[in-house]
Parts: C-alpha cells; structure tokens; sequence
C-alpha cells in the first residue's frame, strides 16, 4: 500500500501544509496510507486530520518512518548533512545552480533517497500542476510597499509575521500606506500575466496603485530595461532560467533613477541566473529588505517562503491543485512523479 507521511516544517515561520483533511480522506478513501506528524505551527490543526482516518505521529519523527513512506513536506530540511534514505516530496532548489542545492543532492545521494521537487511536478505540457504562486505574489507586494511605506518614514523595514486571512493584511497596509501622506507609488510587475504576477497585481490594485503589467513580449529583446527604473518599485515574479534576461543590472545602484524598492518574488538570489544582480542573499521575516544603495535609497525585498504570511488561504489553494498528483502516488513510474524522477535522476549525473 502506498504510505503518504506528512511531515512537520521545521523551517522558522512556516505554518503551511500541502494536503488538507478533506484532502487527506480523499487520498485514504482512494486506498493511500496518510500519516500526519503532530506540529506546533502548522495553521490547519491536527484535530481535522484525526477526523479524517489518518495516523498521527510525533513532531519531526519522519527520519524514522517505514522506508517505503513517502516523507512530504513543503520547506527544506535541516542542514545537518544526513543521508536522505527516504522519498521525499518537497521544495528542493536544487536544480536550478543554487549553490546550497549540492548538498542537499550529495545526501540524497549518500542515502540512496529520492527527490520529488514539488517546482518540477508538470504535466505532460511541461506546466507545473500546482503553486504558490498567487499568494506569494500577494505577499510579496505587500511587504515590498511596507519596505516603501519604511522609506518615506525614513526607516528600513521592519519584521512582519503570519495574518489570519487577507483581509487583516490589506487593512494594516492601506492604514501604513495612508500614514505616510505620500501620493501612491508607482509599480512595474514582470511576469504579470502569471499566478505570481496576478496576485501581486491584485494587492496593488486593492491599494489604489498604478500598476504597469510586463510579460514575455515586454521582455522579449533582452533588455536592457530603463522603464523599470522609472517606477517606484519593481516586483519580479520570473523563476530564474539560462534565459531570463537581467532586469535590474548591479549598476542601476549608482544611476539615475525613481526606483526605490525591489520585490523579487521569485527569489533565485545564489543562483547562476539571477536577474536581479543587484543583491546576494534572500532577506527573512525578521529583517524583510536589505538595503543596497544609499543615494538614494534602494532596498530588495527577498523572502523565499512569502505565501506562509497566508497560511490558511495559501495551504488551501495550493493542496487543491496538488491534490489529484498525490492520488497518482499509487503508480510512481509514470506521470508527474516520473516526470519528476528522471528530472532528478538527469541532475544526480552531474555530481
């Protein structure tokens, strides 16, 4: 019998999960084994999944699992360098030349585990079957106009933390935004015709911003692109790739421009193909922007897990899509899975 463990995250400020109640009764009432690890952050509680039939294990006991469970978790494990002898479901970031990928890869190899990347799950089409990528948009624009808001106050950003739903984050912001006195800024989005790009065009349009919507013909000649310095703020929402173009070039620090804020949503910073050059490390909840320049200011805003700002919404969305991929768990050898498989498979060749 296919055994499905749900892991608890043990990422700091990582309350989501990819499989609901409901969904974790669809996948036993189809014949699939679920077991949910207790958690003390998880935003849907342990009492649903009971209700549900699954089995309940301790918090962060997965390294102990039954070597045929398959362990599914969203954010990365620890770092502590052990084998990975289990297949694991989860976001890597492994395949795209991020530097820390290596290692994560190199335990697999040493425990003889498997990675099924949740970026790299695509149908037949090469489209990716389920994302984050609405609310991390949504998030992501909203922390990029707290970085602003700072700014005109005089100040860097400070933390932010989860919210009960959207709308608790959307009344804060326009009080923030109306405090400052200031005309609304001006935005550019890359990327806006996909999930990413909709949900952080929809959070901007809910605070009365003037939004410059970019695509794929906007961005089709390679750049550069000096209308991105024209605007108030930039937010990028395309995954890095060998032909992602440089959107905001390092020396856009020293020249002339209105652009004061950057929102990488996509987040690739220690990648080879970074389109954002102009900073090095993902920033966090506890300090959300980084400033890189000074005169005037710039900073960029660069949280690699934003849609856990949204919890609930985000862990409902997105276990919806997935859904119907976990009931294919039952048949690993076609399909997404082994789309997923031989995309590992092929990056393993080149330890």
């Amino acid at each position: 019998m296919t055994h499905l463990w749900v892991r608890a995250e043990q990422r700091p400020n990582e309350d989501r999960v990819g499989l609901t109640p409901e969904g974790a009764k669809a996948l036993i009432d189809a014949g699939i084994r679920v077991t949910v690890e207790k958690s003390t952050v998880r935003a849907i509680g342990i009492e649903g999944y009971e209700a549900a039939g699954c089995e309940i294990a301790a918090e962060n006991s997965w390294p102990d699992a039954p070597l045929d469970a398959i362990i599914f978790g969203l954010k990365e494990l620890p770092e502590d360098g052990t084998p990975l002898r289990h297949k694991h479901i989860m976001f890597g970031h492994a395949f795209k030349g991020q530097h820390s990928g290596r290692a994560l890869l190199e335990r697999f190899k040493t425990g003889g585990g498997t990675l099924y990347d949740l970026e790299y799950l695509v149908d037949e089409n090469g489209r990716r079957v389920a994302a984050f990528g609405y609310w991390a948009g949504f998030a992501g624009a909203a922390v990029t106009l707290k970085a602003w808001a700072a700014q005109q106050r005089g100040e860097l950003c400070g933390s932010v933390g989860a919210y009960s739903g959207k709308d608790a984050l959307l009344g804060e912001l326009k009080a923030e935004l109306d405090a400052t006195g200031a005309p609304r800024p001006t935005a550019i989005v890359i990327g806006a015709l996909g999930r990413v790009g909709t949900g952080a065009t929809d959070l901007m349009t809910a605070m009365g911003m003037a939004v410059t919507k970019w695509d794929m013909a906007e961005t089709a000649s390679g750049g550069p692109f000096p209308e991105i310095l024209e605007h108030d703020i930039f937010i990028n929402c395309i995954l890095a790739g060998p032909q992602t173009p440089v959107f905001v070039p390092r020396e856009a620090k020293t020249a002339e421009r209105k652009l004061t804020a950057i929102g990488d949503v996509a987040c690739d910073p220690d990648s080879d193909y970074n389109p954002v050059p102009v900073y090095n490390k993902a920033t966090s909840w506890a300090e959300p922007a980084l400033r890189v320049a000074e005169d005037p200011v710039l900073d960029v805003m660069a949280i690699d897990n934003l849609p856990s700002m949204l919890p609930v919404e985000s862990s409902h969305d997105y276990a919806g899509q997935l859904l119907p991929s976990l009931a294919g768990l039952t048949d690993l050898n076609s399909g997404v899975w082994a789309r997923a498989e031989a995309t590992f498979l092929q990056h393993m060749k080149d330890l």
